[in-house]
C-alpha cells in the first residue's frame, strides 16, 4: 500500500525477485511512479478498505508493506493484513518514532528511519534474506541482520556462533536494541546481529531457508486442509 518513492522501489524490487506484487494507492497518478516494465496489479483504493484489499490479493498474500505517507493509514491496514486476513509477514513504515515503538510491542515490525527504509522493509518481506548492515572493504567481515526463524524461539544465543566465523554482537526486541550475552535466550520477533566472515556466513544461510521453509510447509498444511 503506497505508491510514493519507497512504494515503487519496493514493487521493482520484489518484482525482478520474480515476485507477484499489487500495488494500492487512492492517487491513481501514483502509479506513474511504477517502472514501465511493472506487470502486477495496480489498485486504486484505500488499503484499509476490505474490499479492496480482496481486490488486491491479500487473502492468497504472503506478505503486506504499508508504506504510504500516512501513520494512522499504514498502522490500520498493516492490522487489518496481520489480524483479519493473517497475513504471515507484514510491515508498516512509521514517520514518528515514537508511535513505532508502541506498533512494535503490538507485534507489528515497522520501520521508522526514511534512510534505510526500502531495505528494512525488503528484509521483513523477503526473511530468507540475511540482509547486510556494513561490510569492511576487504569483504571479509560483514555487520548482518537476521529477523529470528519462529521455530529458533527459545534457542540460546551462543547457538547462533560459531567460534571465530560467527558473533551476535546485538539483538533488537520490542524496538530497544540491547548488547547480549552467549545465554540470552531468543525470543519469536528478535532481530539479531550477527558480525560474520564467509564461512559464517555460508553456514549460517542454507540453515535460515531450511527454518524458513519449514515454517511455510507448516502454514500451508492448514490451508490445504480448509480448501
Amino acid at each position: 500500500m503506497g505508491c510514493g518513492r519507497v512504494g515503487s522501489e519496493l514493487a521493482a524490487r520484489l518484482e525482478s525477485g520474480e515476485h507477484s506484487v499489487s500495488v494500492i494507492d487512492k492517487n491513481p497518478t501514483a502509479f506513474r511512479m511504477l517502472r514501465y516494465q511493472f506487470k502486477g496489479k495496480k489498485i486504486e483504493g484505500y488499503g484499509f478498505d476490505e474490499d479492496i484489499l480482496r481486490e488486491a490479493g491479500i487473502e492468497r498474500a504472503e506478505a503486506f508493506a504499508a508504506v504510504s505517507s500516512g501513520d494512522n493509514s499504514n498502522i490500520v491496514a498493516a492490522r487489518l493484513a496481520r489480524e483479519k486476513f493473517e497475513v504471515p509477514l507484514v510491515v508498516a513504515r512509521i514517520y514518528d518514532p515514537r508511535r513505532a515503538e508502541i506498533y512494535q510491542r503490538l507485534g507489528i515490525p515497522t520501520v521508522a528511519t526514511v534512510k534505510w527504509t526500502t531495505d528494512q522493509v525488503m528484509r521483513v518481506l523477503i526473511p530468507d534474506q540475511i540482509a547486510s548492515d556494513w561490510r569492511d572493504p576487504t569483504a571479509d567481515i560483514a555487520l548482518v541482520t537476521l529477523i529470528l526463524p519462529d521455530e529458533w524461539a527459545g534457542w540460546k544465543v551462543e547457538e547462533l556462533e560459531a567460534e571465530g566465523h560467527r558473533r551476535v554482537v546485538g539483538v533488537t526486541r520490542t524496538g530497544h536494541a540491547r548488547i547480549v550475552g552467549p545465554h540470552m535466550v531468543l525470543q519469536e520477533g528478535d532481530q539479531v546481529h550477527l558480525a560474520v566472515d564467509e564461512d559464517g556466513l555460508r553456514e549460517l544461510r542454507p540453515r535460515v531457508l531450511a527454518a524458513r521453509r519449514e515454517s511455510r510447509d507448516q502454514l500451508d498444511e492448514p490451508r490445504e486442509a480448509n480448501r
